[in-house]
């Protein structure tokens, strides 16, 4: 392994991140996962995370970074009070973090000023989601240009956010998993799972996961407490 090609891998444990993380390991990059834990309802995908670390021998390398949102009482994934919508919306769904990714990102690109990692990966996608503006091409390029000039490391010898799945539909997305030998069995993508920890099913989320399986031609290895 070349220790001068490291790489952060913002990862949750969910289906389009563990393609990310398996991607960057593809492409010869020594990865460092990092996890937030952020009061979010569905914080059984941190275990999920590990699972799929442990498989990969990454179990050790994994930063959890703790963060409290639970104030941004007006986003569903945090506050339980409010229900998990189960339709894609025509406006911002309430499954929205405010600034998560840009603060996610804030904190993985000091992350990589530490380690001397010249990338940082993410699974941010802008074709098969929910409306979230930190998931657009424009979001990104725009923290590119900002860690260019504000980091040390962005001054001196460069750092750069890649999206490799940003363009991706979520069938391309599991296709490309498939061609890696992504085990999804170890995934989560569910925002309001059941207490024993199976994925609804129902969720915008997992209606995104099941359909990208049927598309792609895969039997999603997931159970689910209902199908619709």
């Amino acid at each position: 392994m070349n220790n001068s090609k490291k790489a952060v891998v913002l990862f949750s444990g969910g289906l389009d991140s563990t393609t990310v993380l398996v991607y960057a390991l593809k492409q010869g990059y020594d990865v460092y996962p990092l996890t937030f834990s952020y009061g979010q309802r569905h914080a059984i995908e941190i275990k999920q995370s590990e699972r799929t670390l442990e498989k990969y021998g990454l179990l050790n390398r994994q930063t959890i970074f703790s963060i409290d949102l639970t104030p941004f009482v007006n986003c569903s994934l945090i506050n339980k009070d409010l229900e998990v919508p189960e339709f894609a919306e025509n406006r911002i769904p309430s499954t929205y973090v405010p600034s998560r990714n840009l603060i996610f990102l804030s904190v993985a690109s000091g992350f990589a000023e530490t380690l001397g990692a010249e990338k940082i990966f993410i699974g941010v996608n802008s074709v098969d989601y929910s409306g979230y503006p930190d998931c657009r091409p424009e979001f990104v390029d725009a923290f590119n240009k900002t860690i260019a000039v504000g980091t040390k490391q962005g001054v001196e010898s460069g750092i750069e956010v890649v999206a490799p799945i940003l363009n991706m539909s979520k069938k391309e997305i599991i296709e490309l998993g498939m061609s890696l030998h992504v085990d999804y069995s170890l995934t989560h993508s569910c925002y309001n799972p059941t207490p024993d920890g199976l994925s609804c099913g129902v969720c915008d989320s997992c209606r995104l996961r099941l359909e990208g399986f049927r598309q792609a031609g895969f039997e999603d290895p997931l159970q689910y407490a209902a199908r619709r």
